[in-house]
């Protein structure tokens, strides 16, 4: 299989990108998938550097058994593990990761705009596995994969986003992506979490889960980001949970087949029961294992348009 051409070495966020460039991705990731294991030493000989500067599972992994599956040699970096402990840059960092022989970095961080930062400093891709509370273009491109796989082709559809909008990067590059390709997005929460500002990107904001939830093809539920927010937004998690959270009594204002998505980490029993996490209509362990294709396709695309 030839692998397409790319326009950019990076991969920054969902807003910049073209619907025409996000199915470039979603079809390679498609073909990758299914094409057998043998056959998919597109990246040997290539060096991908992971470098979290926060906690990851899903993420860090997927982005690792993607390279490897693809024959990559990969190093794994951690923000305790790096020199930035004793005081070294996130630029000197990247430059000295370069002069090493990378030929890819995958960079996660707490700054909003670090990729971007990174690339306008270094020659070597920068593929953001998520940056503060900017972006997660990996994420928003596997739930656009997951949810065409189940649900078919997203223009006209429903898609309610239902939680910690405000400081959620999975929300915003979500958001892009679902509306590129055609679907009416809904952001809803509690008011201190999903402001009416949001409108002004060209979102539906609801604070009312039983109009949010009636009639979606789907609902994606995302956990509260503690780590982001410097005060309380919500009286506590009891309080949240009882207004907000998902549950089987509030599962009937959902079509019969509407499928259920949450990135992870779950919270069970905060933002979504496990009766329903764990039900038919729970699509969350399929967006875990397409999250491997899809990065798949971001390597290569990004890793093969550079030419060092």
């Amino acid at each position: 299989m030839e692998i397409p051409k790319w326009k950019t070495k990076n991969l920054l966020g969902i807003e910049s990108l073209s619907k025409f460039e996000i199915r470039k991705i979603l079809t390679l990731a498609k073909k990758l998938k299914h094409e057998p294991a043998k056959n998919k030493s597109y990246l040997a000989g290539k060096s991908i550097v992971n470098l979290f500067m926060e906690p990851s599972t899903r993420t860090r992994i997927a982005f690792e058994l993607a390279a490897k599956t693809l024959h990559a040699d990969v190093i794994s970096i951690a923000e305790k593990s790096s020199s930035l402990t004793k005081g070294e840059t996130l630029r000197d960092t990247a430059l000295n990761i370069q002069a090493l022989g990378a030929d890819a970095i995958v960079l996660r961080h707490s700054s909003p705009g670090s990729p971007l930062l990174l690339s306008r400093i270094i020659d070597v891709p920068i593929i953001n596995a998520g940056d503060g509370a900017h972006e997660h273009p990996s994420q928003a491109l596997l739930d656009v994969y997951t949810l065409e796989e189940k649900i078919g082709p997203l223009d006209g559809k429903k898609i309610t986003i239902l939680g910690d909008i405000l400081f959620s990067r999975v929300a915003r590059s979500n958001f892009w992506a679902l509306s590129k390709m055609g679907a009416k997005v809904t952001l809803a929460g509690p008011s201190t979490l999903v402001p009416k500002s949001f409108e002004s990107m060209g979102a539906i904001v609801s604070h009312d889960l039983k109009e949010s939830l009636a009639d979606a093809d789907a609902v994606m539920l995302l956990r509260i980001q503690h780590e982001r927010q410097s005060s309380s937004h919500f009286p506590s998690l009891e309080e949240y949970t009882r207004i907000f959270g998902l549950n089987k009594y509030r599962s009937k204002w959902l079509k019969k087949d509407a499928v259920i998505l949450h990135p992870g980490p779950i919270n069970r029993g905060v933002e979504i029961d496990s009766e329903l996490a764990d039900s038919g209509n729970s699509v969350i362990l399929d967006q875990v294992t397409n999250g491997v294709a899809v990065r798949m396709a971001i390597l290569c695309l990004c890793t093969l348009s550079y030419n060092k």
